[in-house]
């Protein structure tokens, strides 16, 4: 798959700190990228670089097969964790201006704008200043802003902060919608629920280091344990334990279920689900047998944690 973006070893530092230590990325075209990683793991500084608002020590960005140059700002869209609407300016007027700086016109921009108010309800909103708007409804303006010009690169960090639940999910369609026409979308963001939901690849930079990236399916078979979550009824439980502490490593598990069964976690080692399911079957009835795929929440503690 090509990649819209390259980060090629970029180095960045602020006095002794470094925040980026010969970081490497590459996000692939029509993807939705997850940059995972602790507060002050350099996440700010690497988009900040991207978005051209500062510049690398050294290193490279390659944006589309080209290096990356001031042009490029009308390709990329923008929406930052801390807002930066002018909160005296009327909604209007701030949208038609901050979209001619993307190079839109100023028709073809109320254009873009007449279909972002419509498709969010918000036409009464059009004089209002951003001041005399609750957060939830100048995040919306916000996020209206950032794509109205239809960059190629979105870069969304903490989109859903502010939100409540409801309007949480007409954001989170609205960016699976973009990622359909063709956008490719960096997701940055602490929700580790929405990751899951939403990203295709992900990155974990923690310390200034890259310490994973790749699709999300393979990170998670790379964190497998080849554990499964088991419920079984049976009246043997010491006839069943013997037989599977003698092939599989057996613990304890806790998942919730509408019967009273014994629940157990096995660890396969070297035999097979199908050989674990078949002694089950021989032993009572099976009601539960689920692999214990490791959650993007598992994964970023467990790496963050070494």
């Amino acid at each position: 798959m090509n990649n819209i973006l390259e980060v090629r070893k970029v180095v960045k530092s602020y006095g002794d700190h470094v925040a980026l230590n010969e970081v490497s990325l590459n996000v692939p075209k029509g993807s939705i990228y997850g940059l995972l990683g602790p507060n002050g793991a350099g996440k700010t500084s690497l988009i900040r670089i991207i978005n051209q608002i500062t510049l690398p020590d050294s290193g490279q960005i390659i944006l589309d097969g080209e290096p990356l140059q001031p042009k490029h700002v009308q390709h990329i869209g923008y929406l930052p964790e801390e807002r930066g609407l002018y909160k005296s300016m009327k909604v209007g007027e701030q949208c038609l201006y901050l979209a001619q700086m993307k190079g839109l016109s100023k028709a073809e921009a109320k254009k873009q704008l007449d279909f972002w108010f419509d498709r969010f309800e918000i036409q009464g909103w059009w004089n209002k200043k951003i001041e005399e708007l609750s957060k939830g409804m100048a995040q919306k303006i916000q996020f209206v802003v950032c794509v109205l010009h239809q960059p190629k690169l979105l870069i969304f960090d903490e989109p859903f902060s502010g939100f409540d639940p409801v309007n949480a999910n007409i954001i989170k369609d609205e960016i699976l919608a973009l990622k359909a026409k063709g956008a490719t979308i960096i997701f940055s963001t602490h929700r580790m629920e929405s990751v899951e939901e939403l990203c295709d690849d992900i990155a974990l930079i923690h310390k200034s280091n890259k310490l994973i990236e790749g699709r999300l399916a393979d990170v998670k078979k790379e964190f497998r344990t080849n554990s499964f979550e088991i419920g079984i009824l049976t009246n043997n439980v010491e006839g069943l334990m013997y037989d599977l502490t003698q092939k599989f490593t057996v613990s304890q598990a806790d998942f919730k279920s509408l019967n009273d069964e014994l629940k157990l976690e096995i660890q396969l080692g070297t035999a097979t689900s199908n050989e674990l399911l078949h002694l089950l079957t021989q032993r009572g009835q099976v009601t539960h047998f689920v692999e214990k795929i490791p959650s993007v929440n598992d994964i970023f503690i467990k790496t963050v944690s070494k």
